[in-house]
């Protein structure tokens, strides 16, 4: 068995379990579902063992109630796949008002919605591919709890350079490529990963037969748009511009397939009230949920991204965001994107549920740190402040070297250096 490597939900799910009924784990395949929720589990049910699956869903059926028999917190492993079984947790836990009785995975919203929501008996948990100091690849030097409360004492040193970068933004999160051993290997994962998606699971999501050529298409041109604020109009023309005539209905369900399999992830436009009067660009940001399902749709490589840094930039602020996501959770905080009409634009607004909030630029070059530290501060003077409140912190994030903060304020961290 591999080894497992504490992950930051790790102490999220433990909490929960003391006052949910049921916890219910979302996210991509591959991302650590499963192992993260045997370490707290007593007892478990496989919804996709091959050598009980029928017998499960026959039982998901006939009488749910069997499935749930165990002790407590008993895991229910890719649960839709029977999605009665979610009536039947609910039901379960109305029965016995004890907290922490069941652990539900999984990898897809289920086609057919259960017919009551859980409010009040279930709470949810994302999770997502592995940042980097879960894998390891972070010194944890700056903790991001520690940014937004004293952003004048950062400080931590990284050794990566944009090389390793390039690296990691290919291999991605995913616990196996990140514990395989070979960076061969470890690369081919992304590959395979999108694999699987093209060809099996986006028909498997809903049971509409999809094309796995499209389904590729409709991902490279969402990887050309990865961290712009693209439409699906922009979508659609790029595949066009590829010789695929696909119509905007079309487009729209592959794009909501993948949506429903957490294999992309937007990030929602910051609406602050500003001094200005300026018009604020509303849509969501593309992301994946990982930078290495982005390349292996283009076919990016390490080397491949060194010769394009245009591509490595979109897929390295790809990266920033994941990590961004995977801490700020952890603090109750919540990834946007900023651009208006002037042509202002800031990567990352991270937002805690306290009200205090963040700006973040992503660079990959040094050189590009004075350019990024003016546009934080140009937002930051811009927003009503009365309002909205000082940003507790302004920040450019980097491949490596040194986190300190510079005489306008404004933090170099390098994400290799980042900690939640």
């Amino acid at each position: 068995m591999r080894e497992y490597l504490p992950r930051i939900v790790d102490a999220e799910l433990a909490d929960k379990l003391t006052y949910a009924g049921a916890v219910v784990v979302r996210g991509p395949k591959w991302c650590g579902k499963t192992a993260t929720a045997l370490q707290q589990a007593e007892s478990t049910v496989f919804m996709q063992d091959p050598d009980t699956r029928e017998n499960n869903l026959a039982l998901a059926e006939a009488k749910p109630s069997m499935l749930l028999q165990g002790a407590r917190p008993r895991l229910i492993d890719e649960w839709q796949e029977a999605p009665q079984l979610w009536d039947a947790v609910r039901f379960a836990v109305d029965l016995d008002d004890e907290p922490g009785q069941f652990m539900l995975t999984g990898s897809a919203t289920p086609e057919r919605r259960p017919r009551h929501t859980g409010t009040g008996r279930m709470s949810f948990l994302d999770m997502r591919p592995m940042s980097l100091y879960e894998s390891r690849d972070s010194t944890g030097d700056v903790s991001l709890a520690r940014l937004f409360d004293s952003p004048d004492a950062t400080q931590g040193e990284s050794a990566a350079d944009v090389e390793t970068l390039a690296y990691l933004t290919c291999r991605g999160g995913w616990p196996r490529a990140v514990t395989v051993g070979s960076q061969r290997a470890s690369l081919r994962m992304a590959h395979d990963y999108l694999t699987a998606i093209a060809e099996e699971d986006i028909s498997r999501v809903d049971g509409v037969a999809r094309s796995p050529r499209y389904a590729r298409l409709i991902a490279q041109a969402y990887a050309r748009c990865s961290a712009t604020q693209a439409d699906m109009g922009t979508i659609r023309k790029d595949v066009k511009e590829r010789g695929s005539e696909l119509s905007r209905e079309t487009v729209n369900a592959y794009v909501a397939a993948l949506r429903n399999l957490y294999v992309i992830e937007d990030a929602p436009a910051w609406s602050p009230s500003l001094h200005a009067k300026s018009r604020i660009v509303t849509t969501p940001a593309c992301y994946f949920v990982d930078p290495s399902i982005a390349a292996a749709a283009l076919g990016a490589t390490p080397r491949r991204l060194f010769a394009d840094l245009s591509t490595f930039g979109m897929l390295f602020e790809t990266l920033c965001v994941r990590d961004l996501r995977v801490y700020a959770e952890a603090l109750g905080g919540k990834v946007y994107h900023y651009r208006d009409n002037t042509g202002l634009e800031v990567d990352i607004v991270l937002k805690l549920e306290d009200g205090r909030y963040g700006l973040f630029e992503v660079k990959l070059g040094s050189a590009q740190v004075d350019a990024a530290a003016k546009s934080l501060t140009k937002l930051a003077e811009k927003v009503n402040r009365s309002i909205m409140g000082t940003p507790a912190v302004m920040a450019v994030l980097t491949p490596g070297g040194y986190a300190y903060q510079r005489d306008d304020g404004v933090c170099v961290v390098p994400v290799t250096c980042l900690a939640p």
